[in-house]
This record gives C-alpha cells, structure tokens and sequence, in this order.
C-alpha cells in the first residue's frame, strides 16, 4: 500500500529527527500526533494516505508543502451553507469561522473534458492538455510528487489520459466526481472538530483528481492545507463523507495541538522520550476513525462494505495482542535496542489495512471517553503523554466487570512517558 511509503517517510522526518542522536535518523511522517496512516481509504480499494506523507514538520498530521490558487467549485461556508447540512445546526458549540473546506475539481474536470472528446471522436487540442497542465489541482499534485521524488511527467500523464482502462471508466468517473460534489463537506467538518479543542480550525482545499495512483493524502498541512483525494467510483457519497471526516481531523488537530506549554515540556526531554510521544501520537488514526463515526456507539465501518467491517471487527478483536506489540516496539525505543531501519519497519508494519495505529488507538479512545468523557480524551489527543495512562485508569474499572480484560501498558512505558509535576 502506497501509504506506507508516504507515512514511513513523513513520521519519522519529525519523529525519528528529533531521536537522530539516538541512533535514530530521519525518516518521514509526521502524524500531528502522528496523525498519518498506512491504510486504505476508509470504505475503498483506494489507498488512502492521511497526514504525515509529505509533512516534514512533527507536530501536523500530516505533511509537506503547498501553493496558492483559486478555489474552484466552492464557496466558502457561512451560516446560511449551514442549513441543511446533517446535525450541524444542532452541535452544541460548533463555530462556523472555525471552517473553511473548498473543493477544488478543476484537475478532474479538465481530465474528464479529454475523455468525453475521445470518446465522441473530436479531437483533443494542445488547449485541451494545457487546461488540465495548468489546472491548480495538476500543479500541486506534481509539486508533491516532485517532493517525495516520485516520476511524474506530462508526458506520462497524457499516456494515463489516453489508456483504454481510464476511457472504459469515464461514465463512473463523472458519476462519483458529481456524487462527491454534494457531500456534506460542512457535516464532516463538524464531526472532526466534536473531537478537537475548541480552538481547533479546519482550514484545507480538497482536490478531486484523477490520476495513475489510486492513493489519496494530506499535504502541506502548515501553509497551505490540502487533502488530495483519488476519485474511485467504488466509494460511496457516506464512505466519501466518512474518510473526510477523518481526514479533516487531522488537518484541525494540527492547527491546535500539542499546547505552546505542552510543545515546550516535551522539547526538554530526552530525544528518545520525545520520539516514543510522537509515536503514540499515531494513535491518532483510531482518534481520527472515532470523530468520523460520529461516536463510540457507532460502528467505525457503519457506512463501509460487510467485508471492510468483517475485517474490522477480526482486527479489533486482536485488540490485547496488538496492544503488546505496539508496547514492545515503545519498550525498545525507549532502551534504544533499536536501528533506525527496524524502527521504520516496525512503526510502518502497525498501518496495515487499518492496523493498530488504527484499531489500537480507536479501542483505547473509546474506553477514556465512555469511562471518563470526551472532554478527557481530547485532552490526551492534545497531550499523548496522558493517553497510556488514562487509558489504564480507564481499563482497570472495565476489568472488575469484564469476562474478557482488557490488556493495560506496563508500568514500564507508562512512565517513560509519564508527566511530571
């Protein structure tokens, strides 16, 4: 899956460099708090990159850079876009200046204006490749493949433009790219920030592309925040909604967390520290998996196919079990027993499908909130230094009534990360 490759990079720039005297190097992926996913879309054939594939920053979800446009297809959202939108008029607290999501589909649409002309036999003008060339959607997906040293050449693309296998799917195409511009945008923008501090903000521009790789990411989280997603009729408008939702989560975690206080404590300790907490940080996934629920009463893959949640539900169930793995590879971090490419391997290998970055971090967030409230677990979102131990506090009385307990962190992780008065 092509995000591993974006995420292993971008976490451990942030990460890993912060442990490089450690023994550790730089690597590349930087989640928020690690915010950034080996997985597939939720509820697709597509891989889906969260943040952290080109982001060289520790803090964001995800990564790198970005540039200005004009913002196609959209108007920002206002109070009046408001009405209408799914539960949004009724989220308590919910400030709309907090958001600000625009479609951009001008890469789609010029792509989908060669294919219509193959198809009807007109033939295709230098004005017709320029259109999709200079399209703002095209400029910074290449800027980004450029970034992370991927091939990307126009004349590459023409050849994907022109295939067979692309022309065969031009009806789907224009389908989803319709069905996807009247998702509720706002709606997934709600839920996400239900799961951040109230300052968070969800500023970004969704680009709608087609394009040779079916995967989909974050990028520029920091200057220019982008969401670029691979237009796959195989997803549904809700599935489409669900992963926005998620990913929308990452793009407002970074606006918010950690704290100036909680950035300047964690500066000050020992690289290795500092690398295990941004590592807990890609627990974000399940946090992330959560908000675009809706709820820990909602059923992560509700609006996903019977096999994604079959698969889910078999994962999750592995919950003790991955949760000693995860620890091990905490444990040795902290002892520095590990090379910089072992710890690579080990950190991507808990992506997966939706491995236990996503499944772990998902149980855990939902037995803080359900034992302690929402309110706490977003403050162990903000600060991961409280999310082992509240998470224990939280298992302990699920235990005295528990048939099957649930696994707790050793002590011995817990205070490694442990704040202190």
């Amino acid at each position: 899956m092509d995000r591993q490759d974006v995420i292993a990079t971008g976490l451990l720039v942030l990460v890993f460099a912060l442990v490089v005297t450690a023994g550790y190097a730089k690597g590349s992926e930087p989640l928020g708090v690690l915010n950034s996913g080996v997985t597939r879309m939720p509820g697709s054939s597509s891989q889906f990159v969260s943040p952290g594939e080109d982001v060289p920053e520790a803090r964001s979800p995800i990564a790198p850079e970005f540039a200005t446009g004009t913002w196609l297809k959209s108007e920002p959202f206002n109070r009046k876009g408001l009405r209408g939108s799914v539960g949004v008029e009724a989220a308590a607290g919910f400030d709309v200046s907090a958001v600000n999501v625009r479609l951009v589909t001008d890469e789609a649409d010029a792509v989908l204006t060669v294919l219509n002309k193959r198809k009807a036999n007109q033939p295709i003008g230098e004005s017709d490749w320029q259109q999709i060339f200079q399209s703002e959607g095209y400029v910074r997906l290449k800027k980004r493949e450029t970034a992370m040293k991927n091939p990307f050449e126009d004349a590459d693309f023409k050849t994907f433009v022109l295939s067979d296998s692309l022309a065969e799917r031009t009806r789907s195409l224009e389908e989803t790219l319709e069905r996807w511009k009247s998702a509720d945008n706002l709606g997934a923008a709600r839920l996400a920030l239900a799961y951040l501090p109230k300052e968070a903000q969800i500023k970004v521009k969704i680009y709608l592309v087609i394009k040779p790789r079916d995967n989909s990411f974050v990028f520029d989280v920091k200057t220019d925040p982008a969401i670029f997603l691979y237009l796959d009729p195989t997803v549904s408008r809700e599935k489409f909604e669900n992963t926005l939702a998620h990913e929308l989560h990452h793009i407002g975690y970074s606006s918010s967390c950690p704290s100036k206080k909680t950035a300047a404590e964690l500066s000050r300790l020992p690289e290795n520290k500092q690398a295990v907490i941004r590592l807990i940080g890609a627990f974000g996934e399940g946090f992330a998996m959560l908000a675009a629920a809706g709820g820990p009463d909602v059923h992560p893959h509700a609006v996903s196919s019977a096999e994604e949640r079959a698969r889910w539900d078999k994962d999750v169930a592995n919950f003790n079990d991955d949760l000693r793995k995860v620890e091990k590879f905490f444990l040795d971090l902290l002892a520095n027993r590990l090379t910089d490419d072992e710890a690579r391997k080990t950190y991507a290998s808990f992506f997966g499908v939706q491995g236990p970055w996503y499944t772990v971090g998902w149980k855990m967030s939902v037995m803080i909130e359900k034992t302690f409230g929402r309110a706490r677990l977003i403050q162990c979102i903000c600060d991961q230094r409280l999310l082992l131990a509240t998470y224990n506090s939280a298992a302990l009385k699920h235990n005295r009534k528990a048939k099957q307990p649930l696994e707790l962190w050793a002590t011995a992780v817990v205070n490694g990360v442990e704040v202190r008065k």
